[in-house]
């Protein structure tokens, strides 16, 4: 003890205890000049100088946060207290694979019901949009339950989406109604020749109006159904209109389309119409139409399908991606807002579309008596001449009929079948 209270480079050990006799007492420092002789004890540093420490307390991982709340569900009651519950299992299990979608091997023989919610969680986690594991999540689910994911894609006037989606658009099988108008993908276009493609041998409408298509593309895309009877082999509609390289000679590739009822190439190259007009009449039963057909409308034009917002999602992702990373000034920021505005307003028109249309008579053909056809659009007026002429006809019937009424009877079936068992 003398030797640590002598030594010169110390620290102050405080109270020092000494147990004597069984018991313990405390040694007074003060005393025989020790404490004179004691140097003044040097202030401690636990970090040296310039360390400094910052409250991380708020600052934690993302990820680890959300595990931590992720299995409850927060809501506060009437009072304004706050109140949690915990997740069902299933909503657990359901997070976790959605999290990890895009490692599941197959999902053929999954029941609908559930697959549905799956899809939903992970679409809510924008799964679908991350580059690679979103491909092969979607894959997943197409393999195993086709139109159920989509039966009907528009991407008119969206060649962005097609430019950067490509893989994703070629993943879907069996859809029925397939819109790229207004789309420029060409006669060489990799979309035009997976249209050829089994899986999309399901495609019953199919919109192409505008797309710089000439006779060689037409001739490539009905090229399988001409030699060994497949791809768009179930076409009932196609519209080819606002292609001005199409000639006489690519009309003549579409009359191997046998189930075809509605067909429009206005706005083509076509020479001698009256020609096509015949030919399309004799081959696959097709007649001019005078007005209109309302199958050609596009404002119907929809997505639908489990992935209606995933399209909406690739459209958003593709258009952030254009924009420009500098910050703009406030006025040119107010122009950037209303000419965006304007451009998707005009996403839902074609420009050059309607000034073929208008510059050319329509060119519409449609087949009577056709299931999925309903002929021409009827104004209001006819509709109103036609139903006026049909009461009045109605009426004389019934004020003839009043004076033959003792000489025609009608009978029913069973009354006939009771006078024939006589």
């Amino acid at each position: 003890m003398s030797y640590y209270l002598n030594s010169e480079n110390h620290l102050d050990p405080g109270p020092i205890y000494v147990r004597e006799n069984g018991q313990l007492h405390m040694v007074n420092l003060a005393l025989d000049g020790v404490r004179s002789g004691l140097q003044k004890p040097r202030p401690f540093r636990l970090f040296p100088k310039g360390f400094s420490v910052e409250l991380c307390m708020n600052r934690e991982d993302d990820t680890a946060q959300k595990e931590k709340t992720d299995h409850f569900i927060f809501t506060y009651t009437r009072e304004g207290n706050l109140r949690y519950s915990a997740k069902s299992l299933f909503s657990l299990v359901l997070g976790f694979i959605s999290d990890n979608v895009d490692h599941i091997d197959s999902l053929i023989g999954f029941p609908e019901q559930i697959a549905e919610k799956l899809f939903s969680a992970a679409e809510a986690r924008q799964k679908f949009t991350e580059p690679g594991a979103g491909l092969r999540a979607l894959q997943k689910f197409t393999e195993a339950y086709g139109s159920l994911v989509l039966c009907s894609l528009c991407l008119r006037n969206r060649y962005l989406v097609i430019s950067e989606k490509l893989e994703e658009i070629k993943s879907f099988r069996e859809l029925t109604r397939l819109d790229l108008s207004c789309c420029k993908l060409g006669d060489e276009h990799e979309l035009l020749e997976h249209l050829t493609n089994e899986a999309l041998s399901s495609v019953t409408q199919l919109h192409l109006k505008d797309n710089c298509l000439s006779d060689a593309g037409v001739r490539k895309m009905t090229a399988p159904v001409r030699v060994m009877k497949r791809g768009l082999e179930n076409l009932t509609l196609l519209d080819l209109s606002c292609n001005p390289d199409i000639t006489d000679a690519g009309i003549g590739y579409l009359l191997s389309f046998k189930k075809l009822n509605c067909l429009d190439i206005s706005g083509t190259g076509l020479k001698d119409i009256n020609a096509v007009k015949q030919k399309l009449q004799t081959h696959i039963g097709l007649i001019h139409s005078k007005v209109p057909l309302k199958e050609f409308d596009h404002s119907n034009c929809k997505t639908e399908g489990w992935a209606d917002q995933i399209v909406l999602q690739w459209e958003r992702v593709t258009v952030e991606a254009k924009k420009p990373r500098k910050v703009p000034e406030p006025r040119e920021a107010t122009q950037y807002f209303y000419r965006k505005r304007a451009l998707m307003e005009a996403s839902r028109k074609c420009p050059l579309a309607d000034s073929h249309m208008n510059s050319s008579g329509k060119l519409q053909f449609y087949k009577e008596k056709a299931p999925d056809c309903h002929g021409p659009l009827l104004s209001q007026e006819s509709k109103k001449s036609k139903k006026r002429a049909f009461e009045e006809s109605e009426t004389e019937q019934n004020n003839s009929s009043q004076s033959s009424k003792q000489k025609y009877v009608c009978l029913a079936v069973e009354d006939w079948d009771l006078l024939n068992s006589y």
